[in-house]
């Protein structure tokens, strides 16, 4: 494929991923207004974001086999009009409880779309520009932060709750009118049974952990039972999963894509980045609403310069092609350490100046950071391992923010904002130490074939 027909590629997927991340952040600004219209406690409407959060944890697994077993192009357009239905029934809902169920079925959705996203792309690309391509996917990741909280106040504000949901319906109808047109009609790879008892064990393990952590910042710690019993259970089935995955010849996911070094300290470093690199993003609106009083749509104006800092390391993609990851992850880890600085000793009277340098800083080094990371880890990797490398980094990094969203919520309930972003900071510089065994120099994507899988026997 031309340079020319690939960036066309990436843009008409970009579309696509759009539509889960506006509706996240939309979805989190409008919960109030829901709660109101619909008549439900709190404690309920928080089901709207629980369960599509859980739902896209179960269908992140699926992924690289349904790519592998039906085409990529298939199971995008399956992912989009999922999303879509869901949408339009989120809109028609009549009930609290019927807006949880579709939402349900768009976290679904949801779930499959990135890792089918990269997947595509990966492969269209053959190894070429991974860098610059992974800075035009992450771009709905920057525009939904910035857009989101704004529309979410406008449509709370001035227009009924259904267009919380509606809002998504021209976008994944052009996506998929795009789509079909622009993506390759690939034939599927392989035509492996789905491992049944793979996924009963790592989609509800997912789950439960998923959903423990959520608890966890719900309940300001990790003592109560309703954090401690999910994500034992959780834990216990996904090391359930582990475990089987290396002994079957074709399992759901194939861990031998952690053989590459590259690929194991991404891994590592998309989990640890949510408590370094994530977690304060959570911590970011807060200060700006509980410490300073703004309302919601102006307190997601004041992070936009995070957004335009991002915007400004896309060059960060080209880098990575040029000197490898390695330097250029460590890189953003420093610049997101020094764009968080301000935000410890921050007060109700710290000039909105300095906050909104730190966060330009901050955005550069975050999306940096996260561009590297996704170069280095599909360096080295056989093609046929693609799809489940997108699973198998989706679920770190869902994990990841999980985990690093839970932990800094429970220090912000305990002893207020400075704290949860001092730790935050101090625990940046060792969560950047799997960065050192990144590589240093560009490689291809990956190589010609494969001559093992992780369990040693091959697949496909």
């Amino acid at each position: 494929m031309s340079d020319r027909g690939l960036y066309t590629l990436a843009g008409v997927l970009v579309l696509g991923a759009l539509a889960p991340l506006l509706d996240t952040t939309i979805v989190n600004v409008g919960l109030g207004t829901l709660g109101r219209e619909l008549d439900a406690p709190v404690a309920t409407v928080q089901w709207v974001s629980t369960g599509y959060l859980l739902a896209l944890a179960v269908a992140i697994p699926l992924t690289g086999w349904a790519v592998n077993r039906f085409g990529g192009k298939r199971m995008w357009l399956v992912s989009l009009g999922v999303f879509l239905a869901g949408s339009v029934l989120c809109g028609a809902a009549w009930n609290i409880g019927t807006l949880i169920v579709f939402r349900v079925l768009q976290g679904a959705g949801a779930g499959l779309m990135m890792p089918i996203l990269q997947t595509i792309l990966l492969r269209a690309a053959g190894g070429r520009r991974i860098g610059r391509l992974m800075a035009v996917v992450t771009l709905p990741a920057l525009v939904g932060p910035i857009l989101g909280p704004v529309a979410g106040g406008l449509i709370a504000g001035h227009l009924s709750w259904r267009w919380i949901f509606i809002v998504n319906v021209p976008i994944c109808l052009a996506a998929i009118a795009l789509a079909w047109r622009v993506l390759p009609d690939d034939r599927p790879e392989g035509g492996a049974v789905l491992d049944w008892a793979g996924f009963t064990l790592l989609a509800p393990g997912l789950a439960g952990l998923v959903y423990g952590l959520a608890q966890a910042g719900i309940h300001s710690g990790f003592g109560d039972t309703r954090v401690l019993v999910p994500v034992f259970v959780g834990a216990l089935l996904v090391g359930g999963f582990v475990v089987r995955s290396v002994r079957v010849p074709e399992p759901l996911i194939d861990l031998g894509v952690f053989r590459s070094r590259s690929f194991a300290a991404s891994s590592a470093l998309l989990f640890l980045g949510g408590l370094a690199l994530y977690g304060p993003m959570l911590l970011l609106p807060l200060y700006y609403q509980q410490v300073r009083g703004l309302s919601v749509v102006v307190a997601g104006l004041m992070l936009v310069p995070q957004g335009i800092g991002s915007l400004i390391a896309r060059a960060a993609g080209t880098l990575a092609d040029r000197i490898g990851p390695r330097p250029v992850v460590l890189g953003g880890f420093l610049l997101t350490a020094l764009g968080t600085v301000p935000f410890v000793w921050a007060g109700a009277h710290t000039g909105y100046w300095v906050l909104g340098a730190a966060l330009l800083i901050r955005g550069v080094g975050l999306s940096s950071a996260n561009l590297a990371v996704m170069v280095g880890a599909y360096q080295g990797l056989p093609r046929e391992l693609i799809p489940d490398a997108g699973s198998t980094t989706r679920i770190m990094l869902q994990l990841g923010g999980s985990f690093g969203a839970a932990v800094l919520a429970a220090i912000l309930a305990a002893d207020g904002s400075s704290a949860a972003f001092g730790w935050a900071l101090a625990l940046t510089g060792p969560a950047a130490i799997p960065a050192l065994l990144l590589p240093g120099a560009g490689r291809r994507l990956w190589t010609a074939r494969r001559p093992v899988t992780g369990n040693g026997t091959g697949r496909g």
